[in-house]
């Protein structure tokens, strides 16, 4: 089973596929589609489309597993993360992926078995259940990838 992650972003999406395999994740790949800050938003939004799409056709996951969108405290973040949410999840649906999504709690408590874990916490256990030598990065890769595992844990 392949499960491509997402943590969503417009100035930076974290993206992370895994294959899973009787129980056993390795990496596919992970990495982050950045757009800048300067850009009109519609050029962003196009831009993490047009990546994100190109992202499918070349890995060809099964899966999204895609972090949602928990925000209070800054409307204009959430409203443009909500952006570049939609764009993600219609980029999943046309490619006929199964979508799942998660709250940024449930992945660290499925990734680390502590709700609150930080980002450090995320990347270290990342890394021990994918058997990387060293630490994933940038730590929105590392958040996308905790997204895949959470569904792949989900899954059994």
């Amino acid at each position: 089973m392949r499960i491509l992650g997402i943590d969503p972003g417009t100035g930076i999406l974290g993206f992370g596929i895994i294959e899973v395999t009787k129980g056993v994740c390795t990496l596919v790949d992970g990495g982050v589609i950045r757009t800048p800050a300067h850009e009109d938003d519609a050029v962003r939004l196009q831009t993490i489309f047009e990546e994100l799409t190109d992202i499918i056709v070349h890995t060809q996951p099964k899966i999204m597993s895609v972090e949602k969108l928990f925000f209070a405290r800054n409307v204009t973040t959430a409203m443009t993360v909500a952006q570049a949410r939609g764009v993600v999840l219609l980029c999943g649906k046309q490619a006929g992926l199964e979508i799942h999504e998660y709250t940024p709690l449930q992945i660290k408590q499925a990734i680390t078995g502590y709700g609150k874990a930080d980002k450090k916490q995320v990347q270290e256990m990342v890394r021990i259940h994918l058997k990387l030598t060293e630490l994933p990065k940038p730590d929105d890769a590392a958040d996308a990838l905790a997204a895949a595992i959470t569904h792949s844990q989900a899954a059994r």
